[in-house]
């Protein structure tokens, strides 16, 4: 019965030996060769300035206000506030 137990646990330990050595192995060709699945890259978003205190904002994501026809994007109302008294 011992050596029952002990070739569960050799088999066991070669297993996870020689998996650990072939994830090595195939990172090692995945950075390599710079194959190998990738998360896609989010796509590119133009920012604004906010042209009062300076601070790039996404355009979807800012507060805006118009003027002559010019349309102004703001990181807060603060600044929006400020924009238009001016």
């Amino acid at each position: 019965m011992g050596w029952l137990v002990r070739f569960i646990l050799f088999s066991l330990l070669i297993t996870l030996a020689v998996r650990a050595v072939m994830r090595l192995v195939g990172g090692i060709v995945e950075g390599a060769t710079g194959g190998g699945p990738r998360a896609a890259a989010p796509p590119a978003t133009k920012m604004v300035k906010d042209p009062v205190c300076g601070t790039y904002v996404v355009p979807s994501k800012a507060l805006t206000a118009s003027r002559d026809n010019q349309t102004a994007w703001f990181c807060s109302p603060e600044c929006r506030q400020a924009w238009q008294r001016r």
